[in-house]
């Protein structure tokens, strides 16, 4: 059958079935590296499956994990429906920490349930702004978005590290932070009120995930700037055409794109570490490109996404210690496979599954049997 006439996936098929092939394929070619260095692949599996769910503090530390990576996939996400790669989730997510610290701190005082949603605003401020920049400089100067949000992510890092150091850090204070969070200010552990998650890190932020995966699939498929920003993703002429003004639109996606991110500091810092220290991100947002991707940029996708790397983090930390020759890099190997056939070789299994939804077809069944007919009368 030609490539010409084949037919595209089905939504579904796109979304689930294609990422699904992928997903097998990685975690195939990981259980052969895992052989190859002379241990058992299935005990591997069932040791990061055990590790990630096994029990209530395990699934709790995978939720954990996961709400950081809903955050920065649906950052990476929007942005991808405007045509645009934010790659610098990571510095906006770092940066807002400032931002979220400066609120809390002076009003620590007060009750949780007011200090965040302060920290969501003032995250959200501050990373929106640090993408708000890059999203300008394209819209304006033409500066690509891609090189502007990498330099952006250093820029971050060194401001955090100037300001955790030598203005935020307490006197009499050695180790790099801010000073802590009263008890006051913090917010609950979902262990308080959940017994099943007693003794983990996750937290009420993770309902806050959940409602940005509905806000953001509202705001690009049932609101008119997101039909403008699919337009301008489709096609910019288009969709200056049609009176969309493209700059406009490239900066509101960029700086809603960066406050998603600045999410991330509203977990870490009010929910987890109750002060700003350094690198509390751990590489969330590039995680949240592999999220996004492998979601196929789609609220459902990127949760998905989300909880199997929320695994694979919380999985490899068990990992290390059931098998004590296979060490937590081997779940970074896991992960760059996983990145690789649903990233850059998403589309392997693309060509075999068209042919096989178009041959399975109505249509395809019966222009077969009207051919197979004429064939029996000739």
């Amino acid at each position: 059958m030609s490539s010409a006439i084949l037919k595209p996936l089905p939504t579904w098929a796109d979304v689930v079935l294609l990422p699904l092939a992928n997903l097998v394929l990685a975690f195939v070619v990981s259980g052969l590296v895992v052989l190859a260095i002379g241990h058992d692949p299935l005990a591997a599996l069932n040791a990061i499956v055990t590790g990630a769910f096994g029990n209530g503090y395990n699934i709790g530390y995978t939720l954990y994990y996961s709400t950081n990576f809903i955050f920065t996939g649906l950052a990476v996400a929007l942005a991808a429906h405007a045509g645009l790669f934010n790659i610098g989730g990571n510095g906006q997510a770092y940066i807002a920490g400032l931002g979220v610290i400066l609120v809390v701190l002076p009003l620590q005082f007060l009750p949780w349930w007011i200090t965040f949603p302060l920290a969501i605003i003032a995250g959200g401020a501050v990373g929106g702004f640090w993408a708000f920049v890059p999203g300008w400089l394209q819209a304006k100067r033409g500066s690509h978005v891609v090189i502007t949000t990498i330099m952006f992510n250093f820029i971050a890092s060194a401001i955090m590290v100037y300001m955790v150091v030598n203005v935020l850090k307490p006197p009499g204070i050695l180790a790099p932070e801010s000073a802590m969070i009263v008890a006051e200010g913090r917010m609950p552990k979902l262990g308080a009120f959940i017994p099943w998650f007693k003794n983990t890190d996750v937290n009420f932020t993770l309902l806050l995930a959940l409602a940005c995966l509905v806000g953001v699939y509202i705001l690009i498929w049932h609101t008119r700037f997101g039909f403008q920003m699919r337009a301008l993703g489709h096609n910019p002429n288009a969709s200056t055409y049609a009176g969309i003004s493209n700059s406009r639109t490239i900066m509101i996606v960029m700086t809603l794109s960066g406050a998603l991110a600045g999410m991330v500091a509203v977990n870490q810092i009010v929910g987890v570490q109750y002060r700003l220290v350094l690198d509390y991100v751990s590489d969330a947002g590039f995680v949240g490109i592999a999220v996004a991707l492998m979601g196929r940029n789609h609220p459902i996708g990127i949760l998905l996404a989300a909880l199997l790397f929320g695994a694979l983090y919380q999985g490899g930390n068990e990992l290390q210690y059931v098998i004590p020759g296979l060490s937590k890099e081997m779940v970074v190997v896991i992960q760059a496979l996983v990145i690789l056939f649903t990233g850059a070789m998403e589309g392997l299994f693309r060509p075999g599954l068209q042919r096989i939804f178009t041959t399975l077809s109505p249509g395809q069944k019966a222009n077969a049997i009207a051919a197979s007919q004429v064939k029996s009368e000739s």
